[in-house]
């Protein structure tokens, strides 16, 4: 078979160009990885914003993820034990928060909503009169300032003695909430 000029023309440029760009000055050896140029050096973004935005949009599995990724190149500080707490509230991963919010609250930097969510934690599992407190501390640490820390302490105050009512005298009635923060009890039929 005999090629034409042009065809070995091309030929020998298509084996050559690559020897070529090798002996440039970025050349083969230039390259950092398997990444695209200016990405490897890149600053990683910020996990616990990322997981926040997350939990904003109701995306508490890719949330737990972020933060996850988060606590491994920070730490377990008070922000990611935090934050990995109320991502497993978000699921309803009870034991799992739990466990991460008492963990959060032992530290001195653990803020008001912490000391909330894990309130919350503990009213999804009938621990009534720990709730509260949990409430209280919360409260307190926000100078009363939040509204919905001071309804759910409100809460767990009115469901605490309600159950306590009730343990002392079976009754037949309900805790049903009207609104923000009207309660009515009622009579089961």
């Amino acid at each position: 078979m005999h090629l034409s000029r042009a065809a070995r023309t091309t030929a020998l440029l298509f084996i050559l160009l690559p020897a070529l760009a090798a002996c440039s000055a970025g050349g083969l050896g230039a390259s950092r990885g398997p990444f695209a140029p200016g990405l490897a050096d890149a600053e990683p973004v910020d996990g616990l914003l990322v997981g926040h935005r997350l939990m904003e949009a109701g995306e508490y599995e890719l949330a737990l993820d972020a933060f996850t990724r988060a606590a491994a190149r920070e730490g377990l500080t008070v922000d990611t034990l935090s934050a990995l707490g109320t991502a497993n509230l978000g699921l309803g991963r009870m034991g799992q928060s739990e466990s991460l919010l008492r963990r959060a609250i032992k530290t001195d930097e653990a803020g008001p909503e912490v000391w909330n969510n894990l309130g919350v934690v503990l009213m999804e599992r009938g621990k009534l009169p720990e709730a509260a407190k949990m409430f209280e501390r919360a409260y307190a640490l926000d100078n009363g300032q939040s509204d919905s820390i001071r309804d759910n302490l409100r809460l767990a105050l009115a469901k605490s003695e309600i159950s306590s009512y009730d343990e002392v005298q079976e009754q037949d009635y309900k805790l049903v909430r009207r609104g923000s923060n009207t309660y009515l009890i009622r009579t089961i039929q």
